[in-house]
């Protein structure tokens, strides 16, 4: 015969082990989104902002995308012997605690093939995606090029 107390044990081991392979709750943000509008119809603009990690543990982000544009990648522009070279970002780590900064001329979202017009003031949503398959929503807002 099972008595209660064994119930009770065996129920809160049973949370227990639920829990414990839960994700954490919604602790990477995406804080002043922003694009560039670019001075014409153009098949791409670039995104900035930051990436925040408000997680107890690394984040690494493996991809981006959007309503707003048909292709949406993590780019880094750096500067080698005075040329000015831009690679694409499979990877990007982000220790516990840390912001990640997306700026013209550093670390920047491509925003390809976009799907609606570009007007400043509009918003537009990004999505991340980080390598233990959680989703990070965020919103891009279009400013005129001189900020």
């Amino acid at each position: 015969m099972i008595t209660k107390p064994f119930v009770c044990v065996l129920l809160g081991l049973c949370a227990f082990a639920a829990s414990a392979g839960a994700a954490e709750p919604a602790c990477v943000s995406v804080r002043e989104g922003w694009v560039r509008l670019p001075p014409g119809p153009m098949p791409m603009a670039a995104g900035y902002g930051q990436i925040r990690n408000d997680c107890r543990r690394a984040v690494v982000v493996v991809g981006a995308g959007s309503k707003a544009f048909g292709d949406v990648s993590l780019h880094e522009t750096t500067l080698v012997d005075g040329v000015s070279r831009m690679r694409a970002v499979e990877r990007l780590p982000i220790a516990a605690g840390a912001t990640v900064e997306l700026k013209p001329g550093g670390l920047h979202l491509m925003l390809m093939q976009p799907e609606v017009a570009l007007k400043a003031g509009a918003q537009l949503p990004l999505r991340l995606s980080l390598e233990d398959g959680r989703k990070v929503d965020g919103m891009l807002q279009v400013r005129n090029a001189v900020k």
